[in-house]
């Protein structure tokens, strides 16, 4: 079961990914970015002419609420565990709830920011950082890449975090592994 707990292991300890695990960063990296990209296209309007909030907005939520405990935790070094997720769904319901009470629909405008914008970041972030560690060959999980980089620029050594959710660190397993034999 995949945790948000951090546990960061000394660096070198972690295999750096082969290239699957690279392509498949890169890969991943580009998915968010073009999501990033579909959701600067509509930043000027975000609700439709019925004054529902546009689909692309909506789209990203859910998987958003999964990732941001991951992003936060491992990409900043915080052992928050699910508090990232929690307060984001908190501030959501609550921005919805004054507009239910104040426009009589949870469809507001502020809502529609609000979820835009940390939408925005969040895959932006995980974007980058995709991309970034797909090119420089990051061991573990991608949210360690701007870590690593700077790791690489300065000599100073940082820790490394394998990747708990999501395909990347069976690859990286499955490729060390050919690599061995």
């Amino acid at each position: 079961m995949a945790t948000t707990d951090l546990h960061l292991d000394e660096p070198g300890s972690l295999p750096k990914p082969g290239p699957i695990g690279r392509v498949a960063r890169f890969l991943f990296g580009l998915l968010c970015l073009w999501y990033v990209k579909g959701l600067i296209d509509v930043a000027a309007d975000l609700r439709t002419g019925d004054g529902q909030i546009i689909s692309i907005v909506w789209n990203g939520i859910l998987f958003g609420l999964i990732l941001i405990s991951y992003v936060i935790n491992i990409g900043f070094s915080r052992a928050w565990k699910k508090w990232p997720a929690i307060v984001s769904a908190c501030v959501f319901l609550a921005i919805g709830g004054v507009g239910y009470f104040t426009d009589g629909t949870i469809q507001t405008m502020m809502l529609a920011r609000s979820v835009w914008c940390w939408e925005l970041y969040l895959f932006s972030h995980l974007g980058i950082a995709f991309v970034v560690s797909g090119v420089i060959a990051t061991p573990g999980c991608e949210m360690r890449a701007f870590h690593d980089l700077y790791s690489r620029l300065t000599g100073v050594p940082t820790k490394e975090h394998y990747c708990p959710v999501g395909p990347l660190h069976p690859i990286d397993q499955w490729e060390a592994g050919r690599s061995r034999q």
